[in-house]
């Protein structure tokens, strides 16, 4: 299974995502987490990352790409995996699919998790208050939403024009939104013998 999992910041995509980890044993990809990781590494392709963000310049798509190509390789026996965090532009998005189909494989499911932006901009406000976090101040907020409605939102299409994108209700409760997200990774996922290719190994 691969898929992907989207939504604005402030979602919840990184909760939902680790529940994935932790309940299906699907391998989260998260870039930011990659790149830190490569450049801690050492290795050949950490080093040219590790150039790349100490000149404070941005990763390009290629770099990343052969980042998740590396990843995807090196967790072969993996039952699925989560994209989180990419593709963020219709760039991105198709050259992940290029990527997938040299590697006979395809992005089978989309999950978006809709939110309203005003419900997420008093759930930013909260978790300020509570936490003090530099990065979930109102005004950070406003500015990656206006990202990600400029830049992310109109990836949706791409995937609604495959029949892979379902949408979740993001303002649901966090088992809620576990238990749609479920129910759609099932839904989605070939059957073996009548159950799921997940449910075999649970």
């Amino acid at each position: 299974m691969y898929l992907i999992m989207f939504g604005p910041p402030g979602a919840g995509k990184g909760t939902q995502a680790q529940r994935l980890v932790e309940q299906r044993g699907l391998v989260q990809l998260s870039t930011g987490e990659m790149l830190r990781a490569a450049k801690a590494s050492g290795s050949e392709l950490g080093q040219k990352v590790a150039g790349i963000m100490d000149r404070g310049e941005l990763v390009s798509d290629e770099v990343v790409i052969e980042l998740i190509a590396d990843a995807l390789d090196s967790n072969t026996k993996a039952p699925g995996f989560i994209f989180d965090g990419f593709p963020r532009t219709l760039a991105q998005a198709e050259a992940l699919d290029g990527l997938l189909k040299r590697k006979r494989q395809k992005i089978q499911c989309v999950i978006n998790l809709e939110a309203d932006p005003n419900a997420l901009l008093d759930r930013i406000v909260k978790r300020f208050a509570d936490t003090g976090r530099a990065d979930d101040n109102p005004e950070s907020f406003k500015i990656r939403y206006a990202a990600y409605e400029r830049d992310t939102a109109p990836v949706l299409p791409f995937y609604a024009n495959k029949g892979v994108l379902k949408n979740v209700d993001g303002m649901a409760s966090i088992e809620g939104i576990s238990a749609a997200i479920a129910k759609v990774i099932d839904e989605s996922t070939p059957k073996r013998g009548g159950s799921s290719l997940f449910n075999w190994w649970r």
